[in-house]
């Protein structure tokens, strides 16, 4: 009598479908261990080469707020610190960058200096508004050598001394959330409301070049977008040193177990407000090279809306993912740029139902689908 055919049971019979979920893990696995160098090609080398001038603009400008969606991985998702409030430190770094640019073709422009009263010539806006002499805070923007350690210095140490004074009198959670929205609303309050020194609402314009070389050109465009996508790798690359090291994992076990790590000697309030300034130095960067590829510096990219898009970025691309931030940034900023130019009006209520589907639905992000592969090849075997 022939044997009859055993019919597999339990794990047995698994194999047969577990190669196709097994290739999928492995490579998802590939795609995660080398993501750096895949983001690299793809801002590199892809993007450009199928890009024009006007797109890569564009592409640009969404590598540029990708600054504040790496930086918001280290606060939020690594840090349990959710800001609303980045939009202050990209802010200041376009207004910066763009308080030095302005001064630069003001000082190139040869009818300008028939409004100076003995000193630097002043801006147009600034004459337009009865200004006749530089405000002494404009005036050491003047110099590059000033004006971009400022960009790096001067919202970093705002930052720290914003976050320690904070929760070192430990507030936390929501309330400086709601802290940080405040400032940033302040901030682009003021920064209409001080018309003769700011630009008001229509901000800081007409800003040709930068130390000499012109902003404008074809070339320029590709020079700058490359300068972005390096600098951003390289946000990128410190955000995983700092996670990898010995400050990660306490920073980790401050998100988790704040009060266990306080009665070991730590000081919490100290490496919270050392990665949020970090986040504020990334952000300032995004800003200067923004208004470097716009030509322009709005307190539109300094108040309460854009920091909360800001936050929809890292929340789309996973806010425990310093790649995934990116492609969160540039798929949302695709998806507004469509929206703006065939639906307009649009955006806003897509902001909302972001908001509503990612925590319910994308917890984790796009890079969450990783782990979901992985869990279930766990489950298969």
């Amino acid at each position: 009598m022939k044997d009859l055919p055993v019919v597999s049971q339990g794990k047995e019979r698994l194999p047969s479908a577990a190669p196709s979920i097994s290739g999928a893990v492995r490579a998802t696995a590939l795609l995660e261990r080398y993501s750096v160098v895949l983001l690299a090609l793809l801002i590199l080398v892809a993007v450009p080469a199928v890009c024009g001038a006007f797109r890569l603009g564009l592409f640009a400008k969404y590598l540029s707020f990708a600054f504040c969606a790496v930086g918001l991985v280290l606060t939020w998702g690594y840090g349990g610190i959710l800001s609303l409030g980045q939009g202050i430190f990209f802010g200041l770094g376009s207004y910066m960058m763009a308080m030095y640019m302005k001064l630069e073709a003001t000082s190139n422009d040869p009818a300008a200096a028939v409004f100076g009263s003995g000193g630097p010539p002043v801006p147009d806006f600034m004459t337009w508004n009865s200004i006749d002499k530089l405000p002494w805070w404009w005036t050491p923007f003047q110099h590059a050598w000033f004006a971009i350690p400022a960009i790096i210095v001067l919202p970093t140490l705002l930052a720290f001394i914003i976050a320690y004074a904070n929760f070192r009198k430990r507030v936390g959670g929501v309330y400086f959330s709601i802290v940080t929205m405040a400032l940033a609303s302040i901030m682009s309050i003021v920064i209409i409301g001080q018309q003769g020194v700011t630009g008001g609402i229509n901000g800081i314009t007409n800003l040709p070049t930068f130390m000499g070389y012109s902003v404008q050109s074809d070339t320029a465009s590709y020079v700058m977008y490359y300068v972005t996508a390096c600098l951003l790798l390289c946000a990128i690359l410190v955000g995983r040193f700092i996670l990898k090291s010995r400050l990660g994992n306490v920073l980790i076990a401050i998100r988790d177990r704040e009060d266990r790590i306080r009665f070991s000697g730590y000081d919490p309030a100290l490496f919270k407000g050392f990665i949020f300034a970090v986040a504020a130095l990334f952000s300032a960067i995004g800003g200067a090279m923004f208004t470097l590829q716009v030509g322009f510096a709005s307190p539109s990219v300094s108040g309460i809306v854009p920091s909360i898009e800001m936050v929809i970025y890292a929340a789309v691309g996973g806010r425990l993912s310093l790649v995934g931030a990116v492609y969160g940034t540039v798929l949302v900023g695709a998806a507004k740029s469509f929206l703006s130019e065939h639906f307009v009006g649009f955006w806003l209520y897509l902001i909302g139902a972001l908001f509503i589907f990612v925590p319910m639905f994308l917890p984790k992000g796009l890079a969450g689908v990783i782990e979901w592969l992985r869990e279930r090849q766990g489950a298969a075997k």
